[in-house]
């Protein structure tokens, strides 16, 4: 077990450290300005004069309550940096050799608790910097030492105590400084929003004022000693203030603290004078401290706006009769002519050029940067193109001439169309004096009538196309319709026939069964034993072709809209009971195990029986018919909250592959297998069941699986609504 012993103070040897060297530490502490240069000096100073190895400077950070490594010497800057305690662990012995007077020895290996210090895996002394602080707190830090002995104990004591109270100092003066800071920017602050005119403040989240400058002060704060008045004037400018604020939504929520600034009029009263006054109100919402926001509103006062409106009005009538009596001088002449982004020439009656602005410089002069023969050869030709026009003004004897001209560019020596206008400036006895002449630069115009041109050519060859394609569209419809009316036509024709040939082929089947019923019940006589199964051939064989029969007369029907729909009360046990009476004949040919599950109480139901017990019946015979081997299950389950009621037949048999889900309720499809086959079938029924489901607003549906069997539900609503 380690030990944890004190580290007391032994009587000073003789080669204890002079006063020379502490008064040298002395001065070289007093002469930094910082806690880390002061703590690297005391540790140089230990290790030069005290023996210390290396050493650890541990300072306590009050804002985050945590002893932090300032610096160090012998370890690296990561080991320093990582050095960190909580100093509300009041169990740690670092913490409590903190707390304490005295400094304290850790010697040996194997503590039971972790220092967590680079010193850990060897003896060190942990020395308290200047004692304890006020009311009994935790003193400013801790010096760890490592290689400390016995002779040089007092002088460690000594170097901690002055650097604690150095770093103290520091701490102190930097506070003062800040707070003498924090004070003088203050009032500068106060000072800079007091000098302005305007009404400025600064509101929290719940409206209240936080900052107000004199102007917002005198609007909208008024003490005891004022008037009744005065005090109603600024009770009505806050409530007008607050309802503003809250209304723009910039009252300094969090929701509106990441939004931008915002402007909008607010109609004051003048607390002095009780007059009305309109500000313009500029709103930015700020953050205040961490999770609040507030806003500053600069109110500025537009009520002399018309007076400022008027005043600009009388500003720039003079600005106009000063403009009438310059406009004549030269400087402002050029401005005009430098500020236009045409080209502009005035040239005198000799047809010389006297002044240009600089576009017109860039097409009739040669640039000195690059000056060539070929430049010079284009700007002469632009002279005499230019010149030619302006004579042309002269022999009209018209007072303005406007034509197209084609000039080229002196850089690059592409054309360039422009058009011309020219107006001449005759003096006040009649006389020419100069022409001035606009170049206008069409060839963004020119590229916009190729591109005209293309896109009109364009829209002719679509609405050609479009054109076409509307008759060959109308061509098509005529085609469908027809082909509609004729598939409408042979619909009704081969429903027509169905129910004809249906309805012919009925009657001497059901004679057939008929006398094959009294036959087989003995009316002509006994009859032998293969007599007796070849009758139940012809009569099973009757039957099963009356079905088909039957089948295709309901989907005839169906397809005409000629089925008719009875609704009544409906009980869904009797049905089931029916239903499992009539497939019990199927049921004993079979060694399948059906079962049922049927609710004791279930509700009343509102449909057609009669196709009700039809499509059950169809499901449950196909279950049977479809499972060699298994189980068949019929369940019937109530949801009453959706007000839907559900007949699920369950099979263990061949299943249904995903293929076939799809094509299996499509009338004359079945599944496309060899068992299916040979059970024979017109692959009608599944399509009938879906489409009397339809019509009692029902529906159903079909989980399978090709080999596990198959579920077929009948989802019915428990009141049908035939329209």
């Amino acid at each position: 077990m380690a030990r944890i012993a004190p580290f007391t103070a032994a009587p000073q040897p003789r080669g204890g450290v002079g006063s020379r060297a502490r008064l040298a530490l002395v001065d070289a502490l007093l002469a930094e300005q910082g806690s880390r240069p002061c703590a690297v000096l005391a540790l140089r100073w230990l290790a030069r004069h005290a023996g210390v190895v290396r050493g650890l400077c541990a300072v306590v950070e009050s804002e985050t309550c945590r002893l932090v490594g300032l610096t160090g010497i012998g370890l690296s800057l990561a080991a320093v940096d990582a050095f960190v305690l909580d100093l509300n662990d009041r169990t740690h012995p670092l913490i409590v050799a903190l707390a304490g007077s005295e400094p304290v020895a850790f010697r040996g290996q194997g503590l039971r608790q972790p220092l967590d210090t680079p010193l850990e895996s060897e003896p060190f002394h942990a020395v308290p910097l200047a004692g304890q602080g006020e009311n009994g707190d935790a003193g400013s830090g801790l010096l760890l030492l490592t290689g400390v002995e016995p002779s040089v104990e007092e002088d460690i004591r000594w170097a901690a105590e002055i650097l604690g109270m150095r770093l103290q100092s520091l701490w102190f003066r930097r506070s003062q400084v800040d707070e003498r800071r924090y004070k003088r920017e203050q009032s500068w602050l106060f000072g800079v929003i007091n000098a302005v005119t305007d009404p400025i403040l600064m509101t929290d989240s719940e409206g209240r004022i936080l900052v107000a400058n004199a102007s917002a002060e005198m609007l909208l704060t008024a003490d005891d000693q004022k008037s009744e008045g005065r005090r109603r004037a600024v009770a009505l400018n806050n409530m007008l203030f607050s309802a503003s604020t809250f209304t723009t939504g910039t009252a300094g929520a969090p929701g509106t603290a990441a939004g931008g600034p915002s402007r909008h009029e607010l109609l004051l009263v003048d607390p002095t004078e009780g007059q009305d006054l309109l500000f313009e109100v500029m709103s930015s919402p700020v953050k205040i401290r961490v999770g609040e926001h507030g806003t500053v509103s600069v109110l500025r006062n537009v009520t002399d706006l018309s007076r400022a409106t008027v005043e600009i009005e009388e500003n720039y009538r003079r600005l106009r009769i000063a403009e009438a009596e310059t406009r004549a001088e030269r400087d402002r002449l050029d401005l005009v002519l430098n500020s236009a982004l045409d080209p502009i020439l005035v040239t005198d009656p000799s047809g010389n050029i006297v002044l240009m602005n600089p576009p017109a410089e860039r097409m009739f002069t040669v640039e000195p940067t690059a000056h060539s023969d070929e430049a010079e050869r284009r700007v002469r030709a632009n002279d005499a193109v230019f010149t030619s026009f302006v004579s042309g003004l002269y022999a009209s004897q018209s007072l303005r001439w406007r034509g197209e001209l084609s000039l080229v560019d002196p850089r690059s020596g592409a054309t360039v169309p422009v058009e011309a206008i020219s107006g001449k400036v005759v003096s006040k006895h009649g006389e020419d004096t100069a022409v001035v002449t606009i170049l206008h630069d069409l060839t963004e115009a020119v590229e916009k009538q190729h591109l005209y041109e293309q896109v009109k050519r364009h829209s002719e060859e679509l609405r050609e196309k479009v054109r076409e394609a509307t008759a060959e569209l109308a061509e098509q419809n005529e085609l469908l319709r027809r082909q509609a009316f004729q598939l409408e036509q042979a619909s009704a024709a081969k429903s027509q026939f169905l129910a004809n040939v249906s309805h012919e082929l009925r009657t001497p089947l059901n004679a057939i069964i008929g006398y094959t019923h009294l036959l087989l019940e003995g009316v002509s006589g006994e009859l032998n034993r293969p007599q007796r199964d070849k009758l139940g051939r012809l009569d099973s064989n009757a039957r099963h072709l009356l079905s088909i029969i039957n089948d295709l007369l309901d989907l005839a029907r169906i397809e005409s809209g000629k089925l008719s729909v009875q609704l009544e009360p409906v009980d869904l046990q009797e049905l089931i009971d029916e239903v499992m009476t009539e497939v019990e004949p199927l049921i004993d040919r079979t060694t399948l195990a059906v079962t049922r599950h049927v609710p004791s109480e279930v509700p009343g139901l509102h449909t057609d029986r009669q196709k009700v017990k039809q499509i059950v019946l169809n499901l449950l015979s196909n279950a049977l018919k479809f499972t060699p081997q298994g189980s068949v299950a019929i369940r019937l389950d109530c949801e009453v909250d959706t007000d839907w009621i559900s007949i699920s037949v369950t099979d263990t048999g061949i299943g249904i592959s995903d293929e076939n889900q799809r094509t299996i309720f499509e009338a004359f499809q079945q599944a496309d297998s060899s068992y299916a086959r040979r059970q024979g079938g017109t692959g009608l029924g599944l399509t009938i069941c879906r489409r009397l489901a339809s019509i009692l607003d029902g529906q159903i549906n079909l989980v399978s699986r090709l080999g596990e069997g198959s579920t077929f539900t009948l989802v019915l609503p428990r009141q049908v609504r035939i329209s």
